[in-house]
């Protein structure tokens, strides 16, 4: 006991010691074993690609799952920490591409499905040792050797299940919708995947003419004259699809003629100024309503399909159109819009889509054949101003998506693919989401509810390899004719063929005869959010084992993701949940942010703007990186920018002061050879010293503080918490009491110090274990005893402690630190060290019960200021000279050009006056043209100017006044303090121990001998010296104070 303060080890050296005693030991086996058969507590731990190396936000993330099960564990609850591995879909499947030199998928088909799949799955867990070395160095406790992989046999078999359950609900279905396709990887993305990586583009926008071919009764007459449709886009390479105009019915279209021209121009009537920039340029030759231009028919702006659609190329209307911008006529390529499509399907227009899988044209558009859409922009348009159909041509910036995988554009396309209907389950939604305490609350109130609100049916299939295939065996005659498989007993007794594995290249080539009917499998493999969704069922391979521990544990009582999630992870989780069981799969989320690189950018390894996380850790430690993103707003969904320096400031403001306050305990102790009683730990009752009877409160409001917090899943305001208490303990309680630990007699005082700090110190411990959980190990280690667990985290959560709790000496004693550090303030100011002795200090407020306290403590804060008086009073008078301003944000707005007389009667105000306005009254004031004012504390700011001699600051109800007049025997004083404190440098400098005395000797200028020669008791007193005396001795040490110059000589006595 007490054997780690003399070690030298820094606090990261500490943590690896920490690491192999867990390990040795086996205690976070222990920590959840020993809760075995209490109350479960259910964590569903999202599951991450191992394919690329740990970063910031994994961190962050895993430390946020790891407190919350550390204090549910501490409470007494059951929690298994299954740790999960994501092995299907793009990240996996991208670096098999690489590692084989296959360009796209039909690479992969040449090269062969079974190839590439076992490529995939050799690389899987790729930097697998590396996560596991990661999650264990930043003290995150997780049971590796049971978790789950997505890509193992069972897992995909409960995938079957639930996507049988949908099925059988009928809401799967196959259709051709508009989705954001990734050319790149040749498949369709579902919504939520293409909103996660919008960047900000340069496209061409356009405007063109084509020709109308007839027109309506409703048209004017146009003889001799050539009427032209006008249409405006950001996709040029749309065009060559395009198969109508579409204009909204109840608009108002003009007809203009353009200059002197033949030309006639119809667009809306309000974009007219958008186009031309005088009225001398066009004449009106008509207008009419949307509605009348239905059915009109155009020359095709290319030839391509001029032939196969025979009934295309004609005037819609829909309610969608605007004039907001553009022509008010929107050009439709119904493979290519969501709005374009279901346009033209009503007016029954089949689409056209010349475009290949890797967004090339095909040979159906011979101009740009082989040439990637996107790319054929420049030619198209400069085809078009040949061809006399471009108008105007500009660039426009805009926000785009991109695929998040290959950071490349997404085009959006007409898919036929596999849909869960999701847009009718929006109540049932948004009930699900009314279940789920949501950290922070508006992520779950707006930007999820919303989400849900505005739901969409959700794109499941993916023109992949690597993923959990879609157990659906088609007719090859009949494309209605469906069997859905949802287990591997079922395909076996439905095939004959025993399965091995439910990978593609396994089940691709087994067939289904039936009746005479031979069925094959669609070849689409899952969506990978399906199966992360269906994760709380898979993990433990519902339905087919352990059906009663997921449903008696089902919701689970928390997760945590990034704020991303809120459109992946936690849709998903609910989608299928609300499906499933018409309940929520969580019943707590906390939501983090995005870490970003210190100067607000995405971290990049290209840019190297950011510290490597493994280079911090063994720097600084864990818990110093734990506490600094815990403390942040980024757990509570706001972007962090990480800066070493904050990781610096953590560990100097929190971690060292809580290893000082054990030093310090663990030093003393060590000198008396103190010890705790055995047994259990216990807190002195009725402790004579004010300060312990405080320290033991203030602990106990801490305690109800971090609980509150942690039951409210508000990381942050627990975080937080700890730099107060640890401040108040070092800066004020230790430094307050060390004269008690000092002396030399062992009388009660001294022994309820002793009792008081152990308490603390070992409860904080408990405390803080879940959020720092190695230097809390290492103290607690070395403070308990036998009786006590081996381990901090074997430890029940410290309870409040009800009869320690004392709320008015809490009060009283923030009021009285609230008026020192008002103090210490003027002192700064008027850069009066605090060892300079000064006459008075005088503490006003009106409030009575704020005096009465401070009453009580005059002695403390006259020893905190060093101050020879302190006076209480109830009013500033005598301090300062009060005068009153408005407040012109408040009476401004109210009473404008009044304002000036206004200000001119509130600045005659009376003292009386402004000193029942700061008790919290009012004040009547008269002004000419207005009814009486009754003015408060909010209408009037008040000023306060100093008295000569005096230096005086407020904050709240309490005002302070020094007086900062120096006298010749207070500025001797001061010599003498700023003698103790380098004598004290000197001791630590020179290697003396706690409790060696000293003989000193001394060299100085007079003003300094003088000092040490009118105040030498006092210097021998605080710095353990037998004498202290003029002369020149051995290994004189030169010292300045004050700008002045001195050496001293300090020997152990013998």
């Amino acid at each position: 006991m007490f054997d780690n303060v003399a070690t030298g080890l820094t606090l990261a050296e500490w943590e690896q010691r920490v690491l192999e005693y867990w390990d040795q030991q086996q205690v976070f086996e222990k920590s959840v074993q020993q809760r075995r058969g209490c109350t479960p507590y259910v964590f569903y731990d999202g599951p991450p690609f191992a394919t690329g190396l740990p970063h910031y936000g994994h961190l962050l993330a895993g430390t946020i799952k790891d407190v919350i099960p550390r204090y549910q564990t501490m409470l007494g609850k059951y929690v298994e920490r299954t740790f999960g591995w994501d092995c299907h879909g793009l990240p996996i499947e991208s670096l098999a591409q690489d590692v084989l030199g296959l360009a796209g998928a039909p690479a992969i088909k040449e090269c062969g499905v079974a190839v590439f799949n076992e490529q995939c799955r050799s690389m899987v867990l790729r930097y697998v040792d590396e996560w596991k070395a990661t999650v264990r160095r930043m003290g995150r406790w997780v049971d590796f050797d049971n978790g789950y992989k997505t890509m193992d046999a069972k897992f995909m078999e409960s995938i079957w299940w639930v996507f049988k359950q949908l099925w059988e609900q009928g809401r799967i279905y196959k259709a051709y919708r508009i989705m954001p396709y990734s050319w790149k990887l040749n498949t369709p993305l579902s919504n939520f995947e293409a909103n996660s990586n919008y960047q900000d583009v340069q496209d061409p926008a356009v405007t063109i003419r084509m020709k109308l071919l007839e027109t309506t009764p409703a048209f004017p007459c146009l003889e001799g004259l050539t009427a032209y449709i006008i249409v405006w886009t950001t996709t040029p390479w749309t065009l060559p699809a395009n198969l109508a105009a579409c204009v909204g019915p109840e608009i108002d279209y003009c007809l203009v003629k353009d200059g002197d021209s033949t030309d006639v121009y119809l667009l809306a009537q309000s974009r007219l100024s958008a186009y031309y920039k005088d009225e001398s340029e066009y004449t009106v030759l008509g207008t009419l309503k949307g509605r009348d231009l239905q059915g009109c028919r155009y020359e095709p702006i290319f030839p391509y399909f001029a032939q196969e659609r025979p009934n295309a190329f004609r005037i819609l209307t829909d309610d969608y159109v605007t004039a907001s911008d553009g022509t008010g006529v929107v050009h439709q390529a119904p493979a290519y819009g969501e709005d374009d499509y279901r346009v033209c399907r009503a007016a029954g227009i089949e689409l056209v889509d010349p475009l290949d899988e890797d967004g090339k044209f095909t040979s159906a558009v011979p101009d740009w054949s082989g040439e990637f859409c996107k790319d054929a922009d420049k030619g198209i348009i400069r085809q078009l101003k040949q061809l006399g159909k471009l108008v105007q041509q500009s660039t426009i910036v805009h926000s785009y998506p991109f695929c998040e995988r290959t950071d490349t554009p997404l085009i959006y396309r007409a898919i036929d693919a596999w849909y869960v209907r999701v847009e009718d389950l929006h109540e049932r939604l948004l009930r699900s989401n009314s279940q789920i305490r949501w950290m922070p609350e508006y992520v779950g109130e707006k930007r999820f509810a919303n989400w849900l609100a505005e739901a969409k049916d959700w794109n499941i299939s993916r023109n992949r390899f690597w993923g959990s295939c879609l157990p659906l065996w088609i007719n090859v005659e009949d494309p209605a004719d469906i069997i859905c498989v949802g287990s591997i007993a079922e395909l076996e007794a439905l095939s004959g063929v025993k399965v091995e594995d439910l990978h593609k290249h396994y089940i691709d080539q087994i067939e289904i005869h039936r009746g005479g009917k031979t069925y094959r499998r669609t070849p689409e493999v899952l969506d990978c959010w399906f199966e992360s969704g269906s994760m709380p069922y898979a993990q433990h391979h519902y339905p087919f084992e352990n059906k009663g521990k997921v449903e008696e544990t089902f919701p689970a009582e928390f997760i945590a993701e990034g704020l991303d999630q809120t459109r992946g992870w936690f849709y998903t989780l609910v989608v299928l949940s609300t499906i499933l069981f018409d309940k929520p799969a969580f019943r707590n989320v906390v939501v983090n942010g995005l870490v970003l690189a210190e100067d607000g950018r995405k971290m990049s390894k290209r840019l190297k703007n950011y510290p490597d996380p493994m280079a911090v850790i063994n720097q600084y430690g864990a818990d110093a990186l734990r506490l600094c993103m815990l403390s942040s707003p980024v757990v509570r969904a706001e972007d962090l920018r990480f800066s070493e320096t904050a990781v610096r400031e953590v560990m100097r403001t929190v971690l060292l002061p809580v290893w000082n306050s054990y030093s310090f305990l663990a030093t003393y102790a060590r000198v008396d050879n103190w010890r705790p009683a055995a047994g259990a730990l216990r807190y002195p009752r009725n402790p004579a010293n004010v300060l312990d009877s405080w320290i033991l409160s203030r602990l106990t409001a801490t305690v109800a503080d971090f609980r509150a917090a942690l039951d409210a899943y508000d990381l942050q305001k627990g975080a937080t918490r700890f730099t107060g208490f640890i401040e108040d303990l070092t800066n004020w309680y230790i430094r307050r009491s060390r004269r008690r630990f000092w002396k030399s007699s062992n009388d009660r005082d001294k022994e309820e110090a002793y009792q008081t700090l152990y308490y603390v110190l070992v409860s904080f411990c408990q405390l803080a274990a879940p959020f720092i959980p190695f230097i809390t190990e290492t103290i607690y280690r070395d403070l308990r005893t036998e009786d006590m667990p081996e381990s901090v985290h074997l430890c029940d959560y410290p309870a409040l402690v009800q009869e320690l709790l004392d709320v008015s000496l809490n009060e009283q004693m923030s009021r009285t630190m609230q008026a020192v550090s008002l103090g210490r303030y003027l002192r700064s100011q008027t850069a009066m060290k605090v060892r300079q002795p000064l006459s008075a200090a005088v503490l006003v407020s009106a409030n009575a019960a704020v005096r009465r306290d401070l009453q009580s403590m005059v002695v403390v804060i006259a020893e905190e200021l060093n101050v020879k008086e302190v006076q209480i009073k109830a009013n500033e008078e005598e301090l300062v000279t009060l005068s009153a301003k408005p407040n012109l944000k408040r009476l401004g707005p109210k009473y404008g050009q009044k304002l000036k007389d206004l200000a001119a009667a509130i600045a005659v105000l009376p003292s009386e006056s402004i000193l029942h306005v700061l008790g919290g009254g009012s004040v009547q004031v008269e002004v000419a043209g207005l009814a009486t004012l009754s003015l408060t504390s909010e209408d009037i700011l008040i000023q306060r100017s100093e008295r000569d001699g005096l230096t005086v600051a407020n904050e709240g109800e309490i005002t302070v006044a020094l007086d900062t007049r120096l006298t010749p025997s207070l500025i001797m004083e001061g010599w003498a303090r700023a003698v103790v404190s380098k004598l004290q440098n000197l001791r630590k400098e020179l290697g003396f121990a706690v409790t060696d005395r000293i003989v000193i000797q001394y060299d100085a200028p007079a003003a300094v001998s003088e000092a040490i020669a009118a105040q030498s008791a006092y210097i021998c007193a605080e710095t353990l010296a037998v004498s202290i005396t003029p002369g020149r001795g051995e290994s004189m040490q030169e010292v300045e104070m004050n700008g002045v110059k001195a050496s001293f000589s300090l020997c152990q006595s013998k």
